[in-house]
């Protein structure tokens, strides 16, 4: 029988005919919270959306395996409905189309018929009392007009309607005051400790460490140049807050 978890081995992307990712060896377990930290240019949205099947990032070598199934050779959109979930950077706004159709949409999408109309409303209205959201949310446009907590927040709607194996939140701090995170962080710890997120892997990806003040990691990836350099618990992220990427380059660099 296959292992469980979302694990990649050895895998190689590039982009515009440059090589991003130079061999990435991760394993993010069921139940788990993993983060991956690691300064600008990195390559950590490289491989966000090489997992998902962006057609611009083309992997090159290596593999990546969603609880034995190998994502690489499905669509996009077969890999959402395996189990993957991304966390966008930055999310599109859609004037024209209401939230509550847009969300509608992507459970049929991932499940479809699985939930007659009123029993998916029920869902949404459940969902969103757990996160504190008004009602009135369902009926504005997809991130028009919103502000940045108001769009990681709808995310984590998306993420409590979809219930999926594995969620990739890419850099969900950028652009967020500190009352804006720590909402994003407790509806991140209310889904976790909800049936919809129990047993679902995470993977955080950011550069500063200040959203692992509020969701504690069991391990902490960094990433320099397209490769995990060093892994280790929460005190690694302590220790990139007290000094910083450029330590870790010259304690990298003297070891090679």
């Amino acid at each position: 029988m296959s292992e469980p978890g979302l694990r990649i081995v050895d895998l190689h992307c590039r982009v515009a005919g440059k090589e991003i990712l130079k061999g990435i060896d991760l394993a993010v377990e069921p139940g788990k919270v993993h983060a991956l930290m690691g300064p600008n240019g990195s390559g950590k949205s490289t491989l966000a959306f090489s997992l998902t099947g962006h057609p611009q990032y083309e992997i090159t070598q290596g593999s990546a395996r969603l609880d034995g199934e190998d994502l690489l050779a499905l669509a996009p959109d077969k890999r959402a409905r395996a189990g993957l979930f991304l966390s966008f950077q930055y999310p599109a706004a859609i004037p024209g189309i209401k939230v509550a159709n847009f969300l509608h949409a992507a459970r049929q999408a991932v499940r479809p018929g699985d939930l007659a109309p009123a029993k998916f409303r029920a869902l949404l209205m459940e969902k969103m009392d757990v996160l504190g959201m008004d009602p009135s949310f369902m009926g504005r446009y997809l991130n028009d007009g919103f502000s940045g907590g108001e769009k990681k927040r709808l995310e984590m709607l998306q993420l409590a309607v979809l219930a999926p194996k594995y969620a990739v939140l890419d850099e969900t701090d950028s652009g967020l005051d500190v009352d804006a995170l720590k909402d994003v962080c407790d509806s991140l710890t209310a889904l976790r400790a909800g049936d919809e997120g129990r047993g679902a892997g995470f993977l955080i990806i950011t550069h500063y460490p200040r959203i692992l003040q509020y969701i504690t990691p069991d391990v902490v990836h960094v990433m320099i140049d397209g490769r995990i350099v060093m892994t280790g618990g929460h005190d690694l992220a302590d220790r990139i807050e007290r000094e910083g990427y450029d330590t870790i380059r010259e304690e990298i660099a003297a070891i090679a």
